[in-house]
């Protein structure tokens, strides 16, 4: 049996503070309303009958937003940047340069201590995996863009450096197929 697996990136988090590793902040007013614009487009997602969500405040209030009502799961959390939680890729640049530079080109590394991006996509792919298949044409998924791109570096089976390849919008959906544990595809709506 194939499973079908939607996957809808979380809508906005407050632009004028910048993207910050393990931003945890809720859906700012901005991306409340996008995300009630978009609702009467995305309303199909909730015919699915299992409904999971990175347990972020943005992943939840999107949720809510779209009347989902997410389960959370911490397998579906953003990758641990550890030290470098709740700073921006400039600031942590200017301050560890060979740092941020082995960890952008090795995807085994950690220098923050926190996960390898190796490791976070593993972590994705391994929850991918465990998907039941008596639910298989009812999942979906509210999860922060880097999730989506983790999800998709694994289930296409590319090499891990893709992952910085992949630009995830706000309230996209993504759509993966297959057979869980064995290959999935990658399946694009109109």
């Amino acid at each position: 049996m194939s499973i079908r697996l939607k996957l809808l990136a979380a809508g906005r988090s407050s632009a004028l503070l910048g993207t910050r590793f393990g931003d945890d902040r809720p859906l700012d007013a901005a991306g409340w309303r996008e995300a009630e614009r978009a609702a009467p487009v995305l309303c199909r997602l909730a015919a699915a009958e299992l409904r999971y969500c990175s347990p972020s405040a943005r992943c939840r209030d999107t949720g809510e937003a779209l009347g989902l009502r997410p389960l959370p799961q911490p397998a579906l959390r953003d990758c641990d940047m550890g030290r470098w939680h709740g700073r921006t890729l400039g600031e942590v640049a200017t301050e560890e340069p060979r740092a941020v530079e082995a960890w952008l080109a090795d995807p085994r590394v950690a220098p923050h201590g926190g996960e390898s991006l190796l490791a976070f996509i593993t972590r994705v792919g391994g929850w991918l995996d465990t998907r039941p298949v008596e639910d298989a044409d009812g999942l979906l998924a509210v999860a922060e863009p880097g999730v989506v791109r983790a999800a998709l570096v694994y289930a296409l089976q590319a090499p891990p450096h893709t992952y910085w390849r992949i630009d995830v919008q706000p309230l996209s959906v993504t759509t993966l197929t297959g057979r869980s544990g064995r290959k999935w595809d990658l399946q694009l709506e109109a």
